[in-house]
């Protein structure tokens, strides 16, 4: 079993409690406007425009695909903005033994490890291999998804993950479309599922500019469900790493504090005293 790793961050300390090793995995079903990780959401065609483009030639065709050999690799990041669509060719197809002993390599210096993306449930069956062999390393498993695919669905998965960091776009469904071009009625379902389930790590929103009344929407809906039983991540809004077509609806910028500090007060007001801006 291989699944398709758009990068390995060794130590990072804001994917979850303690220093943690996050895996992005490749391929998503939304298409968030705001998306700073855009290069995620698609797998490569192969159209070879980012092989033309390479300074150092790192990419080739070979037999019809694009081939990207790490070594000559400067991560220019050249290859993903020249993409037109929404992928990266700088894909490692990686085997749960292949992750497994990079974490070993870290296993001292980190308290567990986190799965994203893209969005890191379009790939549930490794994840479950995977968590199965961490957590023989005493190491923690956490899920950072956007609640597209129904966790009642993964008891097996449920069972070895410590907790999930769910993503909520937006409560009203027509925003949420507008800002993902997926409904939200699953990931509400998973809001509350996970919160019964005492597997709700934190919620996370993005606070946006221009869109005081969704924002208020959100945060209100968000913390009247989840009170303080978990932490809620308000998080600003940078266009740094935004597709154009996010920065033509959000602007080039980022939200201003008065927004943040406004939303926050709206989650104490509806019994979320656990609320923090990022």
């Amino acid at each position: 079993m291989k699944a398709a790793v758009n990068k390995i961050i060794s130590f990072s300390n804001v994917d979850g409690p303690g220093n943690r090793c996050s895996i992005f995995f490749q391929s998503c079903p939304f298409r968030c406007l705001y998306c700073h990780n855009p290069e995620t959401i698609n797998m490569c065609v192969n159209c070879g425009e980012c092989v033309k483009t390479c300074p150092v030639q790192a990419l080739q065709m070979v037999d019809g695909k694009v081939v990207w050999d790490k070594k000559l690799c400067v991560e220019c990041d050249t290859c993903i903005k020249t993409c037109k669509h929404l992928a990266s060719p700088r894909i490692s197809w990686m085997s749960v033994e292949d992750v497994v002993e990079h974490i070993k390599s870290i296993k001292p210096f980190i308290r567990g490890i986190t799965v994203s993306g893209g969005e890191c449930m379009n790939h549930a069956d490794f994840l479950l291999e995977l968590f199965k062999e961490t957590k023989k390393l005493g190491l923690t498993c956490l899920i950072d998804s956007n609640g597209y695919y129904d966790f009642e669905d993964y008891p097996e998965l449920m069972a070895v993950c410590d907790g999930v960091m769910l993503d909520v776009k937006a409560i009203s469904d027509d925003f949420h479309y507008f800002v993902t071009e997926q409904h939200n009625a699953m990931v509400l379902k998973n809001l509350r599922t996970l919160l019964a389930m005492h597997k709700l790590e934190e919620v996370r929103t993005v606070i946006l500019p221009g869109y005081e009344d969704e924002n208020t929407k959100t945060v209100t809906g968000v913390s009247e469900i989840i009170k303080s039983e978990c932490r809620y991540k308000l998080l600003k809004y940078r266009y740094f790493g935004v597709r154009d077509a996010g920065v033509k609806v959000f602007g080039e910028g980022i939200v201003s504090h008065d927004e943040l500090v406004r939303c926050q007060k709206i989650c104490e007001e509806h019994g979320c005293s656990t609320s923090v801006i990022i």
